[in-house]
């Protein structure tokens, strides 16, 4: 059960939120590096690309467990501070991106969140949500069923931007200070004695 899990957590595809043809300027060795936000989890990686390939910004590129068209290895699973400016500059767009493609995925978010105890709800966990757009979210479900983020924008107009509102929440999750996830998986630095 425990193996299910951590399977059902595997990046499959990533977006490529830089590339360093010569690697990172503090390195000795000058390997091209990819950092790569994945398209499920918005799991942050660093990549070899195979040799020759160049990868351009917003590419998507498999990192399954089959053959690798383009990324030789994953070296690491890294951490939003370990990104270069130019990932850190793309990451909210990506993760928008990423967000509008899954639309149902997402909106499912607004229909099925539900209290996290007496006093929170988890929808208080996205941006300037609190208890006055909360009520109007619930009374809207509970009419009928979000359909689309368009739908959610009509139906809840206090609430402007769904898909903003999802991707600041990523992005706050992503730079790993949040008590509560809902869309990452945090990253656990594992400590070696």
């Amino acid at each position: 059960m425990e193996e299910e899990k951590h399977e059902e957590r595997r990046e499959e595809y990533a977006y490529v939120l830089d590339f360093l043809l010569t690697g990172k300027s503090f390195s000795n060795r000058p390997e091209p590096v990819a950092q790569l936000m994945g398209d499920t989890w918005f799991t942050l990686l660093e990549a070899e690309p195979k040799p020759g390939v160049v990868l351009k910004t917003a590419e998507q590129v498999y990192i399954g467990r089959d053959e690798r068209d383009k990324i030789s290895i994953i070296k690491a699973r890294i951490t939003f501070d370990k990104l270069t400016e130019t990932a850190k500059r793309e990451l909210p767009g990506m993760v928008a991106m990423v967000i509008k493609n899954n639309e149902q995925r997402f909106v499912d978010v607004f229909n099925n969140a539900g209290p996290m105890s007496i006093r929170q709800h988890t929808l208080e966990l996205l941006p300037n949500v609190g208890k006055k757009h909360l009520k109007a979210i619930l009374t809207a479900r509970e009419e009928k069923r979000f359909e689309s983020f368009a739908d959610i924008a009509t139906r809840v107009p206090l609430l402007q931007d769904p898909v903003k509102l999802l991707s600041d929440r990523v992005v706050m999750e992503l730079s790993g200070n949040e008590r509560f996830y809902l869309f990452v998986k945090p990253y656990v630095k594992k400590l070696h004695y």
